[in-house]
């Protein structure tokens, strides 16, 4: 079953409309009304309540990793989570992957004329409870609306700011012969939830989304092993284009284990089902992570003991063999190349 604008607990503002109107984004009395009554009270911190054309932030000491992302997905709300959810997380944790601490997000909206303004409430609700778990705050962002058919309802842009430590060097070229593979958790959660959302299926047990921010994750892995090669969140194309992109940035091969890889009993069977390798479906809550291999098992214990990170595992191998390439070891002790997906296996998943 999938969430409802009406599940959302907090009253909705009162207000002379129910739906919003081209005369929301025209910048004058019902843009400040849609401002005052359903942003700044969802977003509120001095830096935006100062309603200037810019944030102006003080930065802590450190290197700036600066990140941005556009959130279509649907539909608004699946089960485990809305594109509230997915804009906050989704840019967190493209910050997180360098290794920087989430600061600051911008928050930009599209929205479509006749969208219910409950609806977008509880987008807002969704989007300030992420932020809330993630330690950020909105700082700044940008209201439109366009005609009715010039968008499917809301779409989200958010820029991500954080902070890289000193003695952080997070990058894909960094991988080195022997380095293990590390994943957090099981794979095509969320890229299923919303499919099965989407086309009204239903299986044994539900299938939800696994979004979720990640820096908590990622800073109890950094202490553990500062040397850290390389981490990214595996969303669009799955890990399997995250790992392809890792072997041909760093020249290296990568190998995987078949038996090695975390799939819930559920989105297998939908998977076989629907005829999809979940290696190449989305995820919003996982991070794979290239570690020195004589670190590898305090890394996976790290893990093991975060909430985020108990079902980790080692995936595999980076090798001086085949660079470039990412293959499997089967379980019938044969090889496969797991190569870029040609095309995108399911649309507006995030």
């Amino acid at each position: 079953m999938s969430l409802k604008p009406e599940d959302f607990s907090c009253p909705l503002p009162l207000t002379a409309h129910d739906t919003v109107q081209l005369a929301h984004g025209s910048g004058g009395r019902l843009t400040a009304e849609l401002v005052d009554k359903f942003f700044l009270p969802r977003f509120a911190n001095p830096t935006l309540a100062r309603l200037e054309d810019q944030a102006v932030l003080d930065c802590p000491a450190g290197r700036l990793a600066f990140t941005t992302d556009t959130f279509v997905v649907d539909p608004l709300f699946f089960p485990g989570g809305s594109i509230g959810e997915l804009a906050v997380n989704g840019t967190v944790n493209d910050v997180a992957m360098g290794g920087a601490r989430p600061l600051w997000l911008s928050a930009a909206f599209v929205i479509e004329e006749g969208l219910p303004l409950a609806v977008l409430h509880a987008v807002l609700l969704a989007m300030e409870k992420a932020a809330q778990a993630a330690g950020v705050s909105i700082v700044t962002g940008d209201t439109k609306v366009v005609q009715k058919g010039a968008c499917d309802k809301l779409f989200i842009n958010t820029t991500g700011l954080g902070v890289v430590p000193d003695g952080i060097n997070l990058s894909a070229a960094n991988l080195q012969p022997g380095d293990a593979v590390l994943l957090s958790g099981t794979i095509a959660d969320h890229g299923l939830a919303i499919l099965t959302c989407r086309e009204g299926l239903s299986f044994e047990s539900r299938i939800e989304s696994d979004t979720a921010a990640l820096y908590g994750l990622v800073a109890v892995v950094l202490a553990v092993c500062p040397e850290m090669r390389a981490m990214r969140d595996p969303t669009r194309g799955g890990v399997a284009t995250t790992l392809n992109e890792f072997a041909k940035s760093s020249g290296m091969g990568i190998m995987l284990r078949e038996e090695a890889i975390p799939v819930r009993p559920a989105v297998r069977a939908a998977c076989e089902v629907l005829g999809i390798d979940p290696l190449y479906v989305a995820n919003e809550g996982k991070l794979v992570a290239v570690v020195p291999a004589a670190q590898a098992e305090t890394v996976l214990a790290a893990m093991r003991a975060h909430p985020l990170g108990r079902h980790a595992v080692r995936l595999g191998e980076v090798t001086a063999k085949n660079p470039g390439l990412v293959a499997m070891r089967t379980a019938l002790g044969t090889h496969r190349i797991i190569d870029m997906p040609v095309g995108e296996q399911l649309p507006r998943i995030c």
